[in-house]
């Protein structure tokens, strides 16, 4: 089974020192941030979004590991 990582995100968010704060105030709202916590599905159009709101690739922002894997998520 795959599991849904974002440690990416906060790692990118980290290196280019972009809040949660300038991610709500550039169209992401509570809901998705909450979403983007607990590992669940966001959308196509939401990975879009942060994709040019921190200037980088899906890749910086998401990746899949297998069930049992370690993630190093830092949230």
């Amino acid at each position: 089974m795959t599991i849904i990582d974002y440690s990416p995100l906060w790692k990118t968010m980290q290196e280019k020192k972009v809040s949660q704060y300038a991610l709500l105030k550039r169209g992401i709202d509570h809901k998705t941030l909450d979403y983007l916590k607990k590992r669940k599905n966001i959308t196509l159009l939401t990975l879009e979004k942060l994709c040019v709101i921190l200037e980088c690739t899906p890749n910086e922002v998401v990746r899949f590991v297998q069930e049992g894997e370690k993630s190093s998520s830092l949230f």
